[in-house]
């Protein structure tokens, strides 16, 4: 009789040892599926998922000056998302198959469906930041990448070595990049308008000037850091100095 009446019992524990195994299994299997990989830790990070609701064609920064964008910056930063894979529809970058009929319709045309919006590309590529011309440079950037002979829009005015205005051009230059050293003299820079510090440096002239401001001098990187044109980097050095005479 006592075997028979601690059969049920045993029975009860064992699928109690049961339940509490799987509950168990299923906890560590969880904690190692959200801990233990990095992989999966990334793809459920809020950089990650922020990433990947980031609007298509949301501008990237870049050292150059609003409305001063090359067509490789504004490729780089914009236009690539849908023409670095051929997304949509869209051309790939440097498919001179794909690009062969959109440059054979023109400058105009492309220029128009690009600012306009055509098929599944909205407006400027969804960049409503960008200049016409930014945008012109990019088109221009991208076509020739495949073939085409476009010219892009001059950056601040100036066309290959012709000046740009200091008062103009040099200011957004300075605004964007040299103010974060000049403006202070942090890591030894000569503080803008601070006639003292920049009258020695001014002694051998402009262009001198102008050469040791490209090639870098102790903290300061070549052009302090700007990748846009000569002209422009020169304009900028030209306020600087104008400021402090």
């Amino acid at each position: 009789m006592s075997n028979e009446t601690k059969a049920p019992g045993q029975i009860v524990s064992i699928l109690l040892g049961i339940v509490v195994l799987v509950v168990v299994g299923i906890w560590l299997l969880a904690k190692l599926a959200t801990s233990g990989f990095d992989v999966n830790a990334e793809v459920m990070s809020k950089e990650a998922v922020a990433a990947r609701l980031k609007p298509v064609g949301e501008s990237v920064a870049s050292d150059a000056p609003p409305g001063m964008r090359t067509g490789e910056q504004v490729f780089k930063g914009i236009c690539i998302s849908c023409h670095g894979a051929g997304l949509a529809g869209s051309p790939k970058f440097g498919d001179a198959a794909a690009w062969g009929p959109r440059i054979a319709k023109g400058w105009d045309t492309l220029t128009q469906h690009a600012l306009q919006g055509f098929n599944a590309m909205p407006a400027k590529g969804g960049a409503a930041d960008l200049t016409d011309d930014e945008l012109k440079r990019a088109v221009a950037y991208m076509g020739n990448a495949a073939g085409g002979k476009f010219t892009e829009p001059p950056v601040g005015g100036a066309e290959g070595g012709a000046a740009a205005d200091p008062a103009v051009v040099g200011k957004k230059v300075y605004e964007s990049v040299c103010v974060a050293c000049h403006a202070s003299g942090a890591a030894g820079a000569p503080k803008f308008g601070d006639k003292a510090a920049w009258a020695p440096r001014l002694k051998p002239g402009l262009d001198e000037v102008v050469k040791i401001a490209t090639k870098g001098l102790n903290a300061m990187p070549p052009k302090g850091g700007f990748g846009g044109s000569d002209a422009e980097f020169r304009a900028a050095v030209e306020y600087l100095t104008n400021a402090a005479k």
